[in-house]
């Protein structure tokens, strides 16, 4: 027998459930009713400085057991501040020494909550294939990353070294497209003209420049890809192809991911409400997988702006790196 007690605490729960859910009708239906605002030139206005942190990961993770969801108990239980989410990240083994902290540690954001889109929180970033995991096709994930294990020395120049490392584009996936969260510097700003859209992600000050006016793409690769665009109602719909090749390996988070050359990005910036837009996205890339897949997130609105990213004027890190190399060989050299 449960008891007056334990039985005015299921009923409490269930008005809170009732509460909870009519909340998030409530947010879906008025994202429904929403009439976004025009620029002078009538096209949706998306500008602003937004910010894609979240501890959402770009792949599900096994203990959602395929859920795309799961309720705010259940968010709740995990720990939405990454107590138990993102502690594998920077976790130490028991017996190392302890960690002094990396390169800015307090600049470190990856968000504190769980991406949450029409009122429900997501265990994903991805939400095609219905699993949350990347399609890789047969074999290729294990010759792509084999390649690069088995590739030129990391420490033999400047040129073998990460992107990052270098300073020539942001470190992870930022920039785009897709456009992912990494541990810090998540924030973008969109700017609009009638000609061209500009998205800068904060990491390494990468601006995107996304032409209005053509229909047909550069046959130049670059760092970010070539991108066009244009609008559908409400929606700014951008299509990106032609990346250069050193940008092929990209992270978000925890997970890492490749597209080659030929691969398309077709990208979704929709204002769903005055505070959030709604971004979706579809990689198109057959040499690498055995289907499109598919993502999205929420884009939320700050009032921070977008500050000097000067990564190249304080980078004694590559100097010091290949300097510590051209020490350990003329060590072993000595030492024969």
């Amino acid at each position: 027998m449960w008891g007056t007690q334990n039985m005015n605490k299921l009923k409490l729960a269930n008005v809170f459930l009732m509460i909870g859910i009519a909340v998030a009708l409530g947010q879906v239906a008025a994202a429904q009713d929403y009439v976004a605002p025009r620029t002078s030139f009538g096209a949706p206005n998306l500008q602003g400085v937004y910010s894609i942190a979240t501890v959402t990961m770009l792949e599900r993770g096994e203990q959602f057991n395929g859920q795309l969801t799961i309720t705010a108990e259940e968010a709740a239980r995990i720990g939405q501040t990454g107590d138990s989410y993102l502690d594998d990240l920077t976790a130490a083994p028991a017996d190392a020494e302890p960690d002094v902290g990396g390169y800015n540690t307090f600049w470190m954001d990856p968000g504190e909550r769980m991406a949450v889109i029409g009122g429900e929180i997501r265990t994903s970033i991805l939400v095609e294939p219905e699993n949350g995991r990347l399609p890789w096709a047969e074999g290729a994930q294990r010759a792509i990353f084999g390649a690069r294990a088995m590739g030129p020395g990391p420490f033999a120049g400047p040129e073998a070294r990460p992107l990052g490392e270098r300073c020539l584009v942001g470190f992870g996936s930022s920039g785009g497209p897709p456009m992912l969260p990494v541990l810090y510097n998540n924030h973008s700003q969109i700017v609009q003209t009638k000609d061209y859209v500009m998205i800068m992600a904060e990491m390494n000050h990468d601006a995107r420049i996304i032409r209005m006016r053509d229909s047909d793409h550069s046959a130049i690769p670059k760092w970010l890809g070539d991108s066009i665009g244009y609008y559908e109602g409400d929606t700014l719909v951008v299509e990106t192809t032609n990346y250069h090749p050193q940008q092929s390996f990209r992270g978000a988070l925890r997970h890492f991911f490749y597209l080659s050359g030929d691969a398309k990005v077709t990208e979704r910036f929709t204002r769903v409400d005055d505070e959030t837009l709604l971004y979706q996205f579809t990689v198109d890339d057959p040499k690498v997988y055995a289907t499109v897949w598919k993502g999205e997130l929420p884009m939320n609105a700050v009032e921070d702006q977008i500050y000097e990213y000067a990564c190249h004027e304080g980078n004694y890190a590559l100097p010091g790196i290949l300097a510590g190399a051209r020490l350990e060989e003329k060590e072993k050299a000595e030492a024969q």
